[in-house]
Order: C-alpha cells, then structure tokens, then sequence
C-alpha cells in the first residue's frame, strides 16, 4: 500500500534547513529564517528544520504521538488519556460499519501566527469484498493562534467498512497563507463538504476519481507560495497485540505533534481530557494546557 503521496511535498518540519528557511521568509518570519541558515553556518548538525531544537516552535517538529480517550457515562468530568497502542481492541467492530469525525484541532502555534485557515487531506481505506477503497477527503478550518477551531463531531467518513484487520488512518495539513488560496477552498466549507464522505457497502465508482481531486487539491495548495505544510502522520488501528502497534476501538484519538526527543519520555498518564472546558491538560494542575498542536479524530458506529 503506498500512503506516500506527499512526500514531495513534506511538512516543514521535515524539510532540509535551506528549503525550511525559504518557506519562512515567504510568510514573513525572517529573522526565523536568518537565525536557522545563520546556526546551520556555524554547526551543521541537522539536516532538517525539526532537528534544530534551538527554535522549538510547536509546528516545527515531525514526530506525533498518539492517545486514546475511551468512552465514558455523562457527566464524567476528568477522562483519563492512554497510549493508543497500550488499550484492548474492540473486536465487535471487526466487519462492521463506523463513522470517523473531527472532534478537536488545537493550534497551540501555527506558522505565521494570527488566524489560520488549515487544509486538511485525510485518508483511509473502504474494505469491501474482494477489493479496497482508497478514500481521500479535503476539509477546511479556521482557527485563531493558541485556540481551538469551533468544531465538534465534524463528520470525515460516515459509513467506513473496517473489515477483519482494521484501518488506516493518514492526516496531512497545510496552513493557507496565499490570499489567493484562501478563496479557492472557500468551496470546502458548503454544507456538501460538511456532511463529510459518505460511503456504500458497494463500490462506489465515483469515489477514486474524488479521492485523485482531493490528492490533487492538496498538492497543489501545498505547493504554492505562503502556504506551509505542518503536520502529518500516518496511525493504523487494528486487531492485533503488536506491543509497537495501536489498536481500534470505538472512542477519541489524540495525535499530538511533538519533538522527537520526546516521544522517548511522553507519559500519557501526566494528562487528561477535561470535559467541562473541552481541553487536554495537565492531569495536576488543570490551568496547564498540552503545550503542542493537537488533532483528535472519533470512532462510533
């Protein structure tokens, strides 16, 4: 299975210094970009913009790592997180049908600060008998610096057939910055897109021709000047006990972008999901919030 149709095109996290510094001077961060070439003269020792921890700005980084949050009885308050690899699969959902949603994106720092207007292109598979769908869908939020976009339950694929060993699930992200762009994707917020993707237990033959669209919109977008990409990440859920896997289950996802040097040291216990603000905090002091960008996705039937 090839997910790797942006891989021209990567986050700037993962861009080499050079092409990073570039893309910063486009949006108007130039002493940024003066200060990373300037640190790369003087000690070359990373080869991508992630790599110079110097900066530590929270879209900076190209590593994620991933919570789950398990359904609970309302009114429940304070909902413990988990490592998306450390809970029991939900085998019910094996051949079953789910709907994916949007239920949070946090920008904690975007590029060029201010409001953001994100493209988002997710990706995974309908399986359906003897074949496989493969299913892209482009989405549009605005959001201001350090605040959450105004979403909840925002459906991506209603209808998704698992099968018997799971799903992929793939998020790429571009923060919009070309005026130009900003109106082209003003088509991605009609009441058409907001119903999300909604899928047959048949082939649909519709469907690749929407998903080569939606690939095409992206990349386009990604490559245009002002517009950088942020995020993105590749998570499969499945049935199995692989202790380096995550498993399915119906619930919340949370996929944290984060520096490398922290996923050896990242304790999902050090945080919970407070309900009554609809935040991911600090689990000993609730004032503190998850000080990176965040994404979290549902699972329901």
């Amino acid at each position: 299975m090839n997910v790797n149709w942006f891989d021209d095109l990567p986050a700037i996290g993962k861009m080499p210094v050079t092409q990073a510094a570039a893309k910063l001077r486009e949006i108007g961060e130039e002493e940024l970009a003066i200060a990373l070439l300037a640190a790369e003269d003087r000690q070359p020792a990373a080869s991508t913009f992630s790599g110079w921890s110097l900066f530590e700005r929270p879209w900076q980084h190209a590593a994620h790592t991933f919570g789950y949050i398990a359904p609970v009885p309302a009114n429940t308050k304070i909902i413990p997180i988990k490592s998306a690899g450390n809970i029991n699969p939900d085998l019910s959902l094996k051949n079953a049908r789910i709907k994916i949603t949007l239920n949070c994106l946090r920008v904690a720092s975007y590029p060029g600060g201010d409001t953001h207007q994100i493209l988002f292109d997710f990706y995974t598979q309908n399986q359906l008998q003897n074949t496989q769908e493969h299913l892209h869908f482009n989405s549009t939020y605005r959001v201001r610096e350090g605040e959450r976009a105004a979403i909840i339950n925002y459906p991506i694929f209603v209808g998704l057939n698992v099968g018997n060993d799971g799903i992929p699930f793939k998020c790429y992200t571009v923060n919009i910055k070309n005026e130009e762009d900003e109106a082209a994707v003003k088509f991605l917020e009609s009441d058409v897109f907001k119903a999300g993707l909604k899928l047959s237990s048949t082939v649909q033959p519709a469907i690749a021709p929407l998903s080569a669209m939606a690939v095409g919109l992206t990349k386009a977008i990604a490559r245009r000047r002002k517009n950088v990409p942020v995020q993105d990440f590749y998570l499969g859920l499945d049935f199995g006990s692989n202790p380096l896997g995550a498993r399915l289950a119906e619930g919340v996802y949370v996929a944290v972008q984060i520096p490398e040097k922290e996923r050896r040291v990242w304790d999902w216990s050090d945080w919970v999901y407070d309900a009554e603000t609809s935040q991911v905090v600090n689990d000993y002091d609730h004032t503190e919030l998850i000080p990176h960008n965040y994404i979290a996705f549902g699972i329901s039937r």
